[in-house]
């Protein structure tokens, strides 16, 4: 019995008394990515991509394990939950226009204390002055750095579109602004390297590019080491109290950790290991996050139809976009048909043995995106369901 096919058997055991569709976190593959996530982080601190993992329960089990420390959320509204829900710091990774959220945090000193909200502009300083509505709290505030790797005087840029703020001159001189402003302090610069985190560099069936990816990000990482340690330098010179440089994500964890300049870095999806990580020459983890869809139909030779399943992942739509049916190994899409709302075939000599209401076990091509799709999580030990925890949704809460 392969690997594969003993987790298999595993989940099915662990799952038998549950109806598909559900989705199940391996308890055992969630700690050893945790710890190879700090192994490769060199006793710098890890924080936590909330975005990544959506679950209040597993935050607090992966925040419990010495070397990580820290919540990076994605909005303003979930921010704020988290910090009442105990949660005391909170790196808010992305600018938020949430008027209500920030008068709400200028007028509470516990909110304000454990919320830090990100800027690139002077702008984001005006909406949330205007937003205060009496509220007389500093917001603690952090400096996006905008990583892409520029090239050719500017023309070729490699990298998402994020911040304005590119060179140190910049970042400086947003520091500044801010220092200018009451009301406001700046704590921290992050800066995401996506092109170095969350792009794969062994892509299957794609040597050239594969090459090209990695022969990108050597020269996108030496770039960026020696621009971010200028901007730090920078930020220094005007803010010397300056808590925390972030940045990294889970493919580049172990090489933004060796920078001097970083104090922390930023990641979560390592703890998943959604479809989307298969293709990483710079770690290997165990896929962790799982989704069940049941057998419903059997239309003939070959073929199997499961209930559901079709959940793309954000971002530039493509095959790679898919989840990608993973148990019992050998299965495929329907080429005309995909991964469907309701009704999803797959294709292959496995469907032969799979009887109506078996499970279908499929990976996500994104970590936290599939708990958008469900309620609850399962948690797997062994070959046993040990407790059964809400989701951001099932708990009410859908942020974006």
């Amino acid at each position: 019995m392969t690997a594969r096919a003993a987790d298999r058997a595993r989940y099915d055991r662990a799952t038998a008394h549950l109806d598909a569709p559900l989705a199940i976190v391996d308890l055992d593959a969630f700690d050893a990515n945790a710890d190879d996530m700090l192994r490769r982080a060199g006793g710098k601190p890890i924080r936590v991509a909330s975005k990544s993992v959506r679950c209040r329960a597993l935050l607090e089990r992966v925040l419990a394990k010495d070397g990580f420390a820290g919540i990076m959320s994605f909005t303003l509204a979930e921010s704020l939950w988290l910090a009442r829900s105990g949660f005391d710091d909170i790196l808010l990774a992305y600018p938020s226009a949430d008027r209500a959220g920030f008068a709400e945090l200028a007028a509470d000193p516990k909110l304000a204390a454990a919320v830090t909200v990100m800027i690139d502009d002077p702008a984001q300083l005006t909406l949330i002055d205007g937003a205060r509505d009496g509220g007389r709290e500093v917001v603690r505030v952090c400096l996006e750095l905008d990583t892409s790797l520029k090239l050719l005087g500017g023309r070729v840029r490699v990298g998402a579109r994020r911040s304005p703020l590119h060179s140190p001159a910049q970042v400086a001189d947003m520091a500044r602004a801010v220092a200018r402003r009451p009301g406001f302090e700046v704590v921290g610069i992050m800066a995401y390297e996506g092109h170095i985190a969350g792009v794969g560099d062994a892509v299957a069936g794609r040597p050239l590019r594969s090459r090209a990816v990695r022969l990108m990000q050597a020269t996108a990482r030496r770039e960026l080491a020696e621009r971010r340690a200028a901007v730090v330098r920078a930020v220094r010179a005007v803010v010397p109290g300056l808590e925390f440089v972030n940045g990294g994500g889970t493919g580049s964890v172990q090489h933004t950790a060796a920078e001097d300049a970083v104090t922390e870095i930023g990641a979560g999806s390592g703890l998943y290991v959604p479809r989307l990580f298969d293709n990483y020459t710079s770690f290997t983890g165990r896929p962790a996050a799982l989704f069940a869809q049941p057998v419903v139909r059997r239309p003939g030779v070959g073929v199997v139809t499961v209930l559901g399943g079709g959940y793309p992942a954000s971002g530039a739509a493509g095959a790679d976009r898919l989840p990608v049916p993973y148990l019992p190994e050998g299965l495929r899409y329907d080429p005309q048909e995909g991964a469907g709302e309701v009704q999803t075939p797959l294709l292959g000599s496995p469907a032969d043995d799979l009887l109506i209401g078996d499970k279908v076990w499929f990976r996500h091509a994104k970590a936290g995106e599939l708990c958008e799709r469900f309620d609850a999580l399962h948690l797997v030990e062994g070959d046993r369901v040990t407790a059964t925890v809400p989701t951001y949704r099932g708990e009410g809460r859908t942020f974006l």
